[in-house]
């Protein structure tokens, strides 16, 4: 029976391409990329799920923070680790950890960003926890961003009697417009004569074609191809007309060439995307898997009265070895992969069994197509 996952697959995947998408879904601004934000920060408010009194950076931290804001902490570091101030604050609720985000391009002051918070000391759980002020920098260490507020931690785990049950990745939460933008990021934008952009998929065919679309609607010699990735646009220099120019460019329709042929496998949860143009030569195809099953019963021996004998466990194990009679597969060349795809379904066959025929006709030289296996 034909896999339902496949089918779905193959119909996005490898329908015609002659549609026409606009410039902004295929290329971007070069100047409006995102930049990368990273601080270190502490999160209070814990249930006792915190770092505690082993990871000394934390307590050392806190001890610093307090000391900001006129707080003084007498006796040495040690003594605070230990909670030995008066007993006023409990390490247990503390935790240390990394905050990241992404500055968006043309990002303005008093603009809300999106942060990642994760621990990196011993905490168990940020669940219910609060950020304190953390400054996010970039890679020029300057600060860009600053951070606060309660997190959202979707993760759960819980112990008890020995057991231990986590649900999702509770050491890891969010917060959604948790930071503000500070500072600006100097762009080329406003100061250059021509507007570099981007294709998302470096092809020689999409750029000539976002250039020849913008050439025949604003005139010979505006767009210049610079590579297969690249291309520039001359603007205006009032920059109320550029962002203007800028939107028509953008909202130019175009046809974009051909993807490459290319397989994409995740090993991990069975799923191949096959993308359209993808042949396989002459090969002949047999997949074979062995099963075993090993079952154990585990049995008491219990001996006759008064014969001085003791009682013992016994395991008892059985093992059964198959081996199914797959059948092989014949390809001629220039075979469709959708056609390999329908074959392997047709016998009832895996995921896995159809990841192992792809990798397999890869190392043969049969698939002509890049195959990326994550």
């Amino acid at each position: 029976m034909k896999s339902p996952l496949f089918t779905l697959l193959l119909l996005l995947c490898l329908s015609g391409s002659a549609w026409a998408d606009r410039v902004k879904d295929l290329a971007s601004v070069a100047a409006g990329r995102t930049n990368q934000l990273i601080g270190y920060g502490l999160v209070v408010g814990l249930q006792g799920t915190g770092d505690g009194s082993d990871v000394s950076f934390t307590a050392q931290s806190m001890k610093s923070m307090l000391a900001r804001l006129g707080v003084g902490i007498d006796g040495p570091l040690s003594d605070f680790e230990q909670n030995a101030t008066s007993g006023k604050i409990d390490i247990k609720n503390v935790a240390a950890v990394m905050v990241t985000a992404e500055l968006p391009g043309f990002a303005k002051p008093g603009q809300k960003i999106d942060i990642n918070v994760s621990a990196i000391g011993k905490a168990t759980s940020l669940r219910g926890g609060n950020l304190l002020l953390t400054s996010l920098r970039g890679v020029d260490g300057e600060i860009y961003s600053l951070a606060q507020g309660a997190l959202t931690a979707t993760g759960v785990e819980t112990s008890a009697a020995g057991s231990k049950v986590s649900i999702g990745v509770p050491t890891s939460a969010r917060i959604p417009g948790g930071a503000t933008v500070e500072r600006i990021v100097d762009t080329p934008f406003e100061k250059s004569d021509h507007v570099v952009m981007n294709v998302r998929e470096s092809d020689f065919t999409t750029t000539t074609a976002i250039v020849n679309a913008v050439n025949k609607s604003f005139g010979q010699g505006t767009a210049t191809a610079l590579d297969g990735m690249s291309f520039a646009i001359k603007a205006p220099s009032d920059m109320s007309q550029r962002v203007a120019f800028m939107s028509m460019v953008e909202n130019l329709d175009v046809v974009p060439g051909d993807p490459p042929a290319r397989v994409v496998v995740n090993s991990r949860t069975g799923t191949v995307v096959i993308s359209r143009n993808v042949r396989v030569t002459a090969a002949a195809v047999a997949h074979g898997t062995i099963s075993v099953a090993i079952s154990a019963t585990n049995e008491v021996s219990q001996p006759n009265a008064f014969s001085r004998g003791q009682t013992a466990a016994v395991q008892n194990a059985d093992i059964a070895v198959s081996e199914p009679k797959n059948p092989m597969f014949l390809f001629q060349p220039g075979v469709d992969l959708r056609q390999v795809v329908d074959a392997v379904n047709q016998v009832g066959a895996t995921p896995s069994a159809l990841i192992a025929i792809l990798e397999a006709l890869k190392s043969s030289g049969s698939l002509r197509a890049e195959l990326i296996v994550i």
